[in-house]
C-alpha cells in the first residue's frame, strides 16, 4: 500500500506540483490549504509524513506542527520562504525533521522526503554503532578509535551517541542539552560547544576539519551520514 502524504500549502500550484511529484514517486497524496483542515486530516489519515508550509492563512506552520507532536511523532518536512536561521531553528526545535525553502526544487522535496522515511522507519538503536574507524558500544559505554578504547566523560559519550544513532539528522543546541540532561535549562549554548570541541580532539583524525561530528551554521551539528 502507498504511504501518505499529507502537503500543506495555501498556494495551489505549489500543491498541485508537489502531489504530482509525489504521486509519480509511488506515494497517496492528501492536501489541506488551512492548518485547520490539514490537523483533521492528519487525525483521520494518520498519514505517513506530512509537508507542511509555515505560512497559512488561519494559523501558522509552527502552531500546527505543535498539534501533531503533542500527540505523535509523524515526520515533519516544513516548507518556509523564511529564510533566516531562527525560523528554522524553531522549526527544528519544535520537533521538525526537515525544512526546505522556497523556491525548491521538487524533485529534492522527494529526495528529502524519502530520505526522511528511511531514517524514522529504519531507526531501531543499535548495541553497537560502527563509523569508518570509530566503534560505539551504547551498553558498555564505551567508544574505540582506531581499536584504542577513548576517554570519554560521561556527557562527551553522551552527545556522541545521541548524534551517531541518527546520522544526517541536525540536532540544535537545545535539543542536545535535552538529551544530555533532560530539562532545557541545565547548562547554556555555549556549553555544548565547548563539549563538542573536546570530542572533537578525541575522536577526529583532524580537529580543525571534522569527519564525523559537522557543524550545521547556524542551526547545530549533525553525524556525518558519508562515514556510515
Amino acid at each position: 500500500m502507498a504511504k501518505k502524504i499529507l502537503v500543506v500549502d495555501d498556494e495551489l500550484k505549489i500543491v498541485q506540483l508537489v502531489r504530482a511529484y509525489l504521486q509519480q514517486a509511488g506515494f497517496s497524496v492528501l492536501t489541506a490549504s488551512n492548518g485547520k483542515d490539514a490537523l483533521t486530516l492528519w487525525k483521520v489519515e494518520q498519514p505517513a509524513l506530512v509537508v507542511l508550509d509555515l505560512m497559512l492563512p488561519d494559523m501558522d506552520g509552527f502552531d500546527v506542527a505543535r498539534e501533531i507532536r503533542k500527540r505523535s511523532n509523524t515526520p515533519i518536512i516544513m516548507l518556509t520562504a523564511r529564510v533566516e536561521d531562527a525560523d528554522r531553528i524553531a522549526g527544528l526545535e519544535i520537533g521538525a525533521d526537515d525544512y526546505v525553502v522556497k523556491p525548491f526544487n521538487p524533485r529534492e522535496l522527494v529526495a528529502r522526503v524519502r530520505a526522511v522515511l528511511r531514517r524514522v522507519e529504519g531507526f531501531t538503536k543499535p548495541a553497537v554503532i560502527e563509523a569508518g574507524d570509530l566503534v560505539i558500544n551504547l551498553e558498555s559505554h564505551e567508544a574505540y578509535f582506531r581499536k584504542e578504547r577513548l576517554d570519554l566523560t560521561p556527557i562527551e559519550f553522551k552527545l556522541l551517541a545521541t548524534l551517531a544513532s541518527q546520522p544526517g539528522r541536525v540536532f540544535t543546541r537545545l535539543q542536545l542539552i535535552e538529551a544530555l540532561s533532560g530539562t532545557t535549562y541545565a547548562t547554556l549554548d555555549r556549553t555544548v560547544d565547548t563539549h563538542i570541541k573536546n570530542l572533537r580532539k578525541k575522536i577526529e583524525p583532524d580537529p580543525q576539519n571534522p569527519q564525523y561530528i559537522l557543524t550545521v551554521r547556524g542551526v547545530g551539528y549533525k553525524f556525518g551520514e558519508q562515514r556510515l
